[in-house]
């Protein structure tokens, strides 16, 4: 018997079953994941001089997997995207601004396979001339 022939028997069987009520049940798995990932961010160090490169890592967890992380430094009157990291283990080296800035404020968003996103706290790192 072809594969076709039996495709359609099963078709028809399980039409019929489900006409007279037999319990038959095709469908999907709506169910949705809203639940927003876990992320936390360590830095190489917590003093750095200006114009140093600083490593910046984030360690991020969800039951649906975690699409990507993201770095940004919050200057108080915006946030700046760092850049971002899509594979384990996330990371980033970041320049440290020659501006006479004292200090950087950093943070990591992790954006999981549904597009849930949280962001870690925050971490400051001083600067020295």
């Amino acid at each position: 018997m072809s594969r076709f022939l039996t495709l359609l028997i099963a078709l028809g069987t399980a039409a019929g079953l489900a006409a007279c009520g037999g319990g038959f049940y095709l469908g999907v798995d709506y169910s949705y994941d809203n639940t927003d990932p876990s992320v936390s961010l360590a830095v190489g160090s917590t003093s750095v001089r200006a114009g140093d490169v600083l490593r910046i890592s984030a360690a991020a967890v969800d039951d649906s997997g975690i699409d990507s992380v993201a770095f940004y430094r919050d200057d108080g009157s915006g946030i700046v995207l760092l850049g971002s990291d899509g594979r384990a283990p996330y990371d980033w080296e970041l320049t440290v601004p020659n501006d006479g800035r004292t200090a950087l404020t950093l943070f990591a968003r992790a954006t999981d396979w549904n597009g849930n996103r949280a962001d870690s706290a925050r971490v400051s790192v001083n600067v020295t001339p």
